[in-house]
């Protein structure tokens, strides 16, 4: 246990944060299930749509690299074409 003032507030600080970040990264991977796992290709697409939405802000918040988020992007996007053409 920190003694000093300033390392118990960061010691706060980076709890909740952690919380945070592991909620967050929680939901974008259920997003990103959700694509996978989609029937039709509508379900699909809207799923990526939220799942697309969800990357680009852990990106922006740095909870998974940029690179990361857009090779994931891809991955899932090339997931929502081919439910469409399996009709």
């Amino acid at each position: 246990m920190p003694n000093i003032k300033s390392a118990k507030k960061r010691m706060r600080q980076a709890e909740s944060r952690r919380a945070r970040n592991r909620q967050q990264k929680s939901t974008l991977r259920s997003a990103v299930k959700k694509v996978r796992q989609a029937g039709t290709q509508e379900e699909a697409q809207a799923a990526y749509k939220e799942a697309e939405q969800l990357l680009d802000r852990a990106a922006r918040k740095h909870l998974v690299p940029k690179n990361a988020a857009a090779r994931n992007k891809r991955r899932l996007h090339k997931v929502v074409v081919a439910k469409g053409s399996k009709k």
